[in-house]
């Protein structure tokens, strides 16, 4: 009977081990959807360990207002952002756009993680070589949040979109919202597993416990129905924000990505930018 157990207990291990590497290389899947505005640039920028990044830069058709670095979410690709990056470069804005490593076009690269997404927008700003306005979405927001606190200079405005508060918080989200079974049979071992894997670093840069330290103004975008991650998630993260620097929109009726297209999002987004976002620069004559 022991011998039996302990078997069981050995295959639970094995099993919650192989789910938690399989996470990492959860299959991607990417969109297509090029810009179609401004004047393009498609090229690739150096990361960490000699890997590289499929960029777009889009320059818009007059002088630009500012550059907007956008990083999209888990499974994604460069594509994912456009609809996004196209309101800001209509409104002339520089907007430039990549693809993380392990997604869309850019080099493969094992365990990619929000640490992992920081050091790609890292590049991404060393690359643009001036301080930009940052928008992440999903697992693309939580490696903006830590490229933006360990980089201040070079941030001026951070969006966040389908933002969660802590790594733990939302790994367990996911497992509920992938299957509540799942979660309770499966969820608690890959956590232990995730925590022994990072050392618990992932929890220490988690967005909750950097955004008192922010030196930026932020605003958080969240949708109404989001699924995967609760919109209490939105709430709990504005509460560890500056209130004079900080804002949140809740994009009625939506999901995980739809916030974007909920109305008032273009009027809140602007109007924050009008507030908080760089001076455009001085026309000389």
């Amino acid at each position: 009977m022991i011998l039996f157990f302990s078997g069981l207990a050995a295959a639970y291990l094995l099993v919650t081990f192989i789910l938690t590497c399989i996470l990492h290389d959860y299959p991607r899947r990417p969109v297509k959807d090029p810009p179609d505005w401004g004047r393009v640039l498609d090229t690739t920028v150096p990361t960490v360990r000699d890997k590289f990044l499929e960029v777009w830069r889009i320059e818009p058709d007059g002088p630009s207002k500012g550059i907007v670095v956008f990083a999209h979410g888990w499974t994604r690709n460069r594509d994912r952002m456009v609809s996004r990056a196209r309101i800001f470069g209509r409104r002339g804005y520089t907007t430039v756009i990549h693809s993380a490593r392990d997604h869309g076009n850019s080099s493969p690269q094992r365990g990619m993680n929000a640490l992992r997404y920081a050091e790609d927008i890292e590049a991404v700003l060393s690359w643009v070589g001036e301080p930009v306005i940052l928008y992440g979405h999903s697992a693309g927001s939580g490696g903006a949040i830590i490229a933006a606190w360990r980089n201040p200079d070079k941030v001026t405005c951070l969006f966040l979109e389908g933002v969660y508060p802590s790594v733990k918080e939302m790994l367990k989200s996911l497992f509920k919202w992938y299957s509540p079974a799942f979660s309770i049979f499966f969820g608690p071992m890959m956590l232990l597993w995730m925590k022994v894997l990072y050392r618990n670093r992932l929890e220490d840069l988690s967005p909750a416990r950097l955004a008192p330290e922010l030196k930026m103004p932020v605003m958080i975008i969240h949708g109404e129905k989001d699924r995967r991650f609760p919109v209490s998630f939105a709430f709990t993260l504005k509460k560890a924000l500056p209130c004079e620097t900080s804002a949140l929109f809740i994009g009625k009726g939506a999901r995980h990505s739809g916030s974007s297209q909920a109305p008032g999002y273009e009027a809140a987004v602007m109007a924050f930018l009008e507030k908080f976002g760089p001076s455009p620069p001085l026309m000389i004559p």
